[in-house]
């Protein structure tokens, strides 16, 4: 139980469907992460209105162990249990790859084990929590702190990534929120201050609305498509697309005019220069949604493209550590009324 039912409060002994999990919350917001899946975050609850942003995937959220893959295939084993939510991805972004003999499997390590995790600040005007995962294939500790403060809807998040190795890695490095009903509809509208979108030559889905391989300025397409406005469910479109040349303070925001609520996201764009959009109305077909999902994810990322980090390699996107190196940034996670905004502070 709490240690008060007022102000800001932090428990890390809930269990959720057999699911270990850390809740804290406030006035504004409440938020809970699954310590032994990753620290994935699968509720982002707005309370004045009572909107959960976090998208629900078709995968029930279930205890890890009681469901055994039939297959060994990375994909697979990595969807299997995505319940939806926030992510977070390193050292390999998408598809398998091997690296310096590793195989590295979708989405890499951390985003499906048990992180460690302490109870920093418990008290009514704030809380906060360390959590640290130690990878086991690849040479990495990423720990990351989160706060949260009396009043406000921001997660403010510290990260600082080292290199075990005695040699250089190279890596790829992510934040997947990925948000869905009852908050995206097709009033929402997305703002950032990115200024360049790709489309990769190879589509990752047929029902994409852009071309191949085009790269233009945001957020008009050559075929005259605003991708600032949300499609409604239902649209049967798919888009996988790479927003880039943000400034040293990168920016997003999604506001929807039917609800008059807005959420958004502030980081480093030089440690993060890359921003995933995948917005998929109801046009991802076969597995794994076989055309079920309406979600939005705008990602922070080192690297790109979904390919895995052979891929970042080639076209010289990948974020490189020397031995021993110590990365260190920062994040911010935003949700409030109308045209409220917020920044580093």
């Amino acid at each position: 139980m709490y240690s008060r039912n007022y102000g800001c409060r932090i428990d890390d002994q809930i269990v959720i469907h057999g699911n270990r999990a850390l809740v804290m919350e406030n006035q504004i917001i409440r938020v809970t992460y699954l310590i032994e899946q990753g620290m994935d975050c699968v509720e982002l609850l707005y309370k004045p209105s009572d909107i959960d942003l976090m998208w629900r995937s078709p995968v029930d959220l279930h205890r890890r162990s009681d469901y055994h893959s039939t297959t060994g295939d990375s994909l697979g084993n990595y969807l299997d249990h995505n319940s939806g939510g926030w992510q977070e991805i390193l050292p390999n972004g998408g598809g398998p790859c091997s690296y310096k003999g590793a195989a590295l499997g979708m989405h890499g390590e951390i985003s499906c084990v048990p992180w460690d995790v302490k109870i920093l600040k418990d008290t009514e005007q704030e809380v906060s929590f360390t959590a640290r995962i130690k990878t086991l294939r690849s040479p990495f500790c990423l720990e990351k702190t989160v706060v949260l403060r009396e009043n406000e809807g921001v997660l403010r998040i510290h990260e600082k990534l080292v290199n075990l190795a005695e040699e250089p890695m190279d890596l790829m490095w992510g934040n997947h929120p990925t948000v869905g009903k009852p908050f995206l509809d097709d009033s929402c509208r997305i703002e950032t201050n990115g200024r360049r979108v790709m489309a990769m030559e190879q589509p990752d889905f047929e029902t994409q609305r852009v071309k191949p391989g085009a790269g233009f300025c945001w957020p008009l397409t050559p075929e005259g498509i605003d991708l600032s406005k949300i499609p409604a469910e239902g649209a049967g479109t798919a888009d996988m697309l790479y927003i880039t040349d943000f400034p040293e303070k990168a920016n997003y925001r999604v506001y929807s005019g039917s609800k008059d609520l807005a959420y958004g996201m502030c980081w480093d764009g030089r440690r993060f220069p890359y921003m995933w959009m995948w917005l998929v109305c109801n046009g991802s077909y076969g597995y794994p949604w076989y055309g079920r999902t309406y979600n939005l994810a705008l990602e922070p990322w080192s690297s790109y493209p979904s390919g895995g980090l052979n891929t970042a390699i080639e076209n010289g996107s990948a974020m490189h550590m020397e031995p021993h190196e110590i990365c260190e940034t920062d994040l911010l996670f935003w949700v409030g009324k109308g045209k409220e905004e917020y920044d580093f502070k």
